[in-house]
């Protein structure tokens, strides 16, 4: 098993070694793991292509690890935890040997229909444990997984598809969500009559009761066909550097971009962070609330947890139903020991009052993680005295997509955690400041723009399809660093602070999405004529959406209403806009570039040093759209 950092001595001599020695350090981490085949090299790698090759010549299948090795010794631990969206709705317990069985059952049933190594799977799936199990499926046969969220729209799911060149979509009939049930599988024929033109099969999860419309061509019942497979199948042999999957993330331009991650260094990485950061111990539960969606669930509830032979907990309903209390009602009911959540998830249950928490045993808590944003102080104190009942350490976890795991944080119980800090590299990271010029900045109580200098094993490989994308979005900004497009500050003592993104993405609840995208969906209303989105504080989200719309015709709540709904259709209901201003023009420099930090300061009512504006070529404006802020 990798390496888990016991105290504060200990971290700092194995940050040294492998900062000084990382091709050993990596080598040494991965050694526990079960190999068809060793590697020829450790490491090669240039980030001017960029080529990032880790344990190059291994081959290896992911799921071997997750599970097949687990089986002597923990085959009857649970490996998953299950708990419905309905509370009187009894909880699952699948064990690492039940697991293994039903990972090779769908594993089969994907092979019956035309899967084999290397087809793109897309999933539009709830949190059910067919997810979890059909992304282990993929995984096994040596498919390449590809999950969307499903709260995005057909337009959304059917622009990921045709870009992945999906064969199948395996998606649930419904979505039960707090007191929805959402029709997931409408979502994926609309999206099927959009496009999609390379699915051959969808494969249909039953989780609701009502009808759904069928299509003899292309439907296939999950139950129908994977509950008849044999329980074994032998795992594909995969290279370390063949890719595991394929997760769509939004950039500053209106295509998501799909970003790749591969097998060898994704398992070392999500395996060894997960047990450093989390503290994890036999016997413990943890619990991550987010989605497999999203790169948290695919790293810290799937892969790391099941590497490390953890019990991880899988959620399939929301924070706030069938009341406030509902994450805590689960942590007692569980005796959860690790717990790991958004603060928008946080912010929005402290906005329900103390008695909630209070009412419940939240005793067995040791750690409380926040991934998707950086905590804001008023949340993190809330958190620590609620929650933790100043017992249990906060970890302000910074990472992303593209890095495949978590890369700044506080580990519990070993370095300090300060509010507001992601604070320290994990063993493997070297981050550096640059300033706009690419000038590192040395020393301590400096301020500038995050880079990695060195490459770790989960570093994304490519964006799928578009290789010229993956190096100008990450590694053409600064010749020679990986550019995380975060700004961040270090504080007297070399902790970090992560302050938020420079360019045009949004963090909204932790999820990123790009202004061009969400201004795209806009500009299909037939009466826009021109849009910009900013973000700006919001209570609860961290960061709300501000869009400034031209239209022709008279502004009318109905114009508003129907430009929301088209959002909702575009993309999703995560990234409709909060507000909508409509306005004579937008700030314009001379060459027609829209100044969205002149409109970003007024949706945050900045509105005291707005800069020069003379310069530009409609200053005017600047005033009319102040005068109409909402």
């Amino acid at each position: 098993m990798t390496h888990q950092i016991k105290d504060l001595a200990d971290y700092k001599k194995t940050y040294e070694h492998s900062i000084k020695n990382p091709e050993a350090f990596w080598e040494s981490e991965a050694e526990s793991f079960t190999w068809m085949k060793k590697w020829d090299k450790v490491l090669e790698w240039n980030f001017d292509e960029p080529k990032i090759e880790w344990f190059k010549g291994a081959k290896l299948n992911i799921t071997v690890n997750c599970l097949d090795r687990h089986i002597k010794d923990r085959g009857d631990q649970t490996a998953l935890l299950w708990e419905a969206n309905d509370p009187s709705e009894p909880s699952k317990h699948i064990s690492y040997s039940e697991l293994l069985g039903k990972v090779c059952q769908c594993a089969n049933a994907l092979k019956e229909l035309g899967i084999g190594k290397g087809d793109r799977v897309v999933f539009y799936m709830p949190m059910v444990p067919e997810l979890a199990i059909g992304v282990l499926a993929c995984a096994r046969i040596g498919a390449i997984h590809s999950v969307v969220f499903a709260g995005f729209s057909a337009q959304a799911l059917a622009d990921r598809v045709d870009d992945a060149q999906a064969k199948m979509i395996i998606c649930s009939d419904y979505n039960n969500r707090g007191a929805k049930h959402i029709a997931v599988k409408d979502v994926v024929d609309e999206a099927m009559d959009k496009s999609c033109n390379s699915v051959e099969h969808v494969l249909v999860q039953k989780n609701g009761n009502n009808e759904v419309n069928w299509s003899d061509d292309t439907d296939v019942w999950w139950h129908e066909i994977v509950d008849k497979q044999s329980k074994e199948c032998e795992p594909e042999e995969m290279d370390a550097e063949d890719m595991l999957f394929i997760l769509y993330t939004s950039g500053s331009t209106g295509k998501p971009k799909g970003v790749v991650h591969t097998c060898g260094g994704y398992m070392v990485y999500t395996c060894s962070s997960f047990r450093n950061v989390f503290q994890y111990k036999d016997g413990d539960v943890y619990w991550c609330t987010a989605d497999i969606g999203w790169i948290t669930g695919h790293s810290y509830i799937v892969y790391g947890p099941l590497l490390a032979g953890a019990t991880s907990l899988m959620f399939e309903g929301v924070p706030t139903y069938p009341d406030a209390g509902r994450f805590w009602h689960i942590c007692e009911k569980h005796k959860v020991n690790q717990f790991y959540t958004a603060p928008t998830a946080i912010r929005a249950l402290m906005a329900c009052g103390n008695n909630w928490p209070d009412n419940y045993d939240l005793s067995s808590l040791k750690l409380l993680g926040s991934v998707g944003e950086p905590i804001n102080e008023e949340a993190w104190h809330w958190y620590d005295e609620h929650i933790g009942k100043k017992n249990s350490p906060i970890i302000d976890t910074w990472w992303q997509t593209e890095t495949g795991g978590i890369m700044i944080t506080p580990l519990p119980g070993i370095t300090d955690a300060k509010p507001t800090f992601a604070s320290y590299p994990l063993p493997g990271i070297q981050p550096i400041l640059l300033d706009s010029d690419g000038n590192i900045l040395e020393g301590n109580n400096v301020e500038g723009l995050l880079c990695v200098n060195f490459p770790w094993p989960s570093i994304l490989r490519t964006t799928y399809g578009d290789h010229a994308r993956c190096k100008l979005t990450y590694f053409s900004a600064f010749p020679g660093y990986y550019f995380t497009g975060d700004g961040a500050r270090r504080d007297e003592d070399g902790r970090i602070r992560v302050i938020g993104r420079v360019d045009d993405v949004l963090n909204v609840s932790g999820h990123r999405m790009g202004t061009a995208e969400v201004e795209n969906a806009i500009n299909e209303h037939e009466n826009v004529i021109e849009s910009a989105v900013v973000g700006y504080p919001h209570d609860i989200k961290g960061q709300g959406i501000y869009a400034y719309v031209i239209i022709n015709g008279v502004p009318s709540d109905d114009i508003i209403n129907e430009i929301r709904a088209v959002v909702t259709r575009e993309i999703g209901p995560i990234a409709k806009p909060d507000k909508i201003q409509v306005v004579p023009g937008l700030p314009k420099t001379r060459s027609g570039k829209i100044m969205r930090r002149i409109l970003r300061k007024i949706a945050s009512n900045e509105l005291s040093n707005m800069g020069d504006v003379s310069t530009l070529l409609n200053p005017e404006v600047v005033d009319e759209v102040i005068a109409g802020r909402l």
